[in-house]
């Protein structure tokens, strides 16, 4: 689920600085570079009183001409000016022209045959300031270059210069909302730099942890977990105990832990993180944890414990910020799933009203980000108590919000994917396929199209498919869910389950009978097989296949089976929990 986890930039400074200000950093942000305008700033029109004097052209500086640009002291005077303009606030217009120009001058003077450090500097600035313009495509092949020209093996200095590019390569694709591409750079810098300073230094630990905070966002929760110990590992042998670097490994860690399902794992984090926190004097940050802890007791159904940590955060956010600040929005609607989910209806729309008069009018300071999520948490709420109308409207404002946002495209193709379940919902089924259309795009540019839930969007936008009469389409569709579930999820999971099922009734409406049987027969053999048959989908797959082998005049090849594979011991699902279907059909949502 796109947007776990803010990825910021590591504190430690670096020898190598890749980014526009003086100050060195060990990872470039696009972000860095404010200015007041994108553009240049226009001169004042001049006063039809004065007298019209024709102002003399300005000769051609002869410093900045290309013929020059073979002199070896041209590069540093040229990203000297960039830097400087940038920091007088002129606009990068003017600065890219001078990046640009000392990139050149830096790749004239270099010899053939040595890699430059200062031209990887200079491409590394020129990078940056193409981001800072929004420009991430033109970065791209800029850092590229810039990771070419260090030569690891040379020395210390070379091999950071590489780290540095592959980690300022891997935050642009990031905002380009290309993950993989994004992650797969992280790596190869993590590798460069741990050859180049050991793997137990601490700033090979700082970006253990930023790599695995991006691989939470891409939902590898594994991968994320062996970073984050390797983080914690090396924290805890260059920290003092209960440090507030180990206090922030640890709500990592909590944070993947519950995202595995393993909420008495991500409780100890919390509570270890939370006492590491009290004890640096953290009262905003105990308050943050105190959120968090409130969400693995409500996972756990132990409400009263989650009513109370929300509280607790809740007095501290209002003291500490004000009434009116989103952390005391986020609250309310953790309360308000809180009350929702024990029936008490009426406090749970109460907190609703009360988050969306914050997020609505928002303080100074409250990012789009913010207000967005928040949005889009109410609006589950209102799905759940079926007001799908409203929870439209809520998802659109957050829509809106992310859509001009870089780096958002698999945020935005979450919203889409759940604006297509409501619109589903209500009927417009023309609404919901071009809403998961959208997202299914977003989803294959960000590289997320062998991820389970793009899987499971493809699903829902063949059921879609099959309302609008489009069968050919839908078809297709569940065909790559299904060998997208099968992978991520194996062929036991439910949803893969849901796929086989709406593959075969889709085959049948073909006229593809033979194919159909053969899916529903896999089916019936796995439940019987490995999960039981007390599923009470099993009777109607079963009834389903015994329509379909009398239509082609077959008859079912049955082996006998155990006695104790006729019970499904994992399954507690009532019949009206069951897989809602289509009856006529076989389709399930």
């Amino acid at each position: 689920m796109p947007g776990l986890v803010s990825v910021k930039t590591p504190p430690d400074a670096q020898p190598l600085r890749i980014s526009v200000p003086n100050t060195p950093t060990q990872r470039s942000e696009p972000a860095n570079i404010k200015t007041p305008s994108p553009l240049p700033k226009k001169p004042p029109s001049p006063s039809p009183s004065r007298s019209k004097k024709k102002t003399p052209e300005t000769p051609p500086n002869p410093v900045l001409s290309d013929a020059s640009l073979d002199n070896p002291d041209l590069g540093p005077f040229l990203l000297k000016l960039a830097r400087d303009t940038i920091a007088g606030g002129d606009g990068p217009a003017k600065a890219l022209d001078y990046a640009i120009r000392a990139s050149k001058s830096f790749e004239r003077c270099s010899v053939d045959g040595e890699p430059s450090l200062d031209l990887a500097m200079s491409l590394h600035v020129l990078a940056a300031i193409y981001c800072s313009l929004g420009r991430f495509e033109e970065a791209v092949p800029v850092l590229e270059r810039a990771i070419q020209v260090p030569d690891v093996s040379t020395g210390a200095d070379h091999a950071l210069a590489a780290f540095s590019g592959y980690m300022q390569l891997g935050d642009t694709f990031s905002m380009l909302g290309q993950v993989d591409r994004s992650i797969s750079c992280y790596d190869q810098g993590l590798q460069i730099q741990i050859q180049a300073l050991g793997d137990t230094d601490p700033r090979v630990g700082e970006t253990c942890r930023y790599l695995a905070e991006a691989n939470v966002q891409a939902m590898q929760f594994d991968k994320a977990e062996e970073l984050c110990k390797k983080t914690l590992e090396i924290h805890r042998a260059h920290s003092e105990p209960a440090s507030l670097e180990e206090a922030a490994d640890r709500r990592l860690m909590a944070l993947i832990c519950e995202a595995k399902g393993d909420y008495e794992s991500a409780l100890e984090h919390l509570v270890l993180a939370s006492m590491a926190m009290i004890a640096n004097g953290q009262d905003n940050e105990v308050a943050s944890i105190d959120v968090s802890i409130g969400n693995i007791y409500m996972s756990l159904c132990r409400f009263d414990e989650a009513i109370f940590s929300y509280q607790k955060a809740l007095t501290v956010f209002k003291s500490s910020k004000g009434e009116n600040h989103p952390s005391v929005a986020s609250v309310f609607v953790r309360l308000a799933e809180l009350y929702h989910r024990t029936g008490k209806l009426r406090e749970s729309k109460s907190y609703c009203e009360n988050a969306l008069r914050i997020y609505s009018k928002p303080v100074p300071g409250t990012t789009a980000e913010e207000i967005a999520g928040g949005f889009t948490e109410v609006s589950a709420i209102f799905e759940s108590v079926d007001e799908p109308e409203e929870a439209l409207k809520l998802l659109l404002k957050a829509m809106k919000l992310l859509e001009d946002k870089p780096g958002q495209q698999s945020t935005i193709a979450g919203i889409e994917a759940r604006m297509g379940v409501m619109y589903y919902m209500i009927g417009r089924y023309e609404d919901s396929r071009n809403a998961f259309e959208s997202a299914v795009v977003k989803l294959r540019t960000s590289g997320e199209r062998k991820s389970a839930f793009f899987g499971v969007v493809l699903n829902q936008m063949g059921l879609a498919c099959v309302q609008l009469f489009k069968i050919d389409e839908a078809a297709e569709l569940f065909e790559e869910a299904r060998g997208i579930l099968e992978q991520e999820c194996g062929p036991c999971h439910q949803d893969t389950l849901g796929v086989y099922s709406n593959l075969a009734a889709t085959y049948d409406a073909m006229g593809r009978v033979g194919d159909a049987i053969e899916i529903l027969e896999y089916v019936l053999k796995l439940r019987e097989e490995k999960l039981g048959i007390a599923n009470p989908d099993f009777e109607d797959e079963k009834r389903r296949l015994a329509e379909l082998l009398k239509e082609a005049g077959k008859t079912r090849d049955r082996k006998a089976k155990s006695l104790e594979n006729l019970i499904d011991p994992g399954s507690k699902r009532t019949k009206k929990e069951g897989t809602k279907r289509w009856p006529g059909l076989g389709f399930r949502i």
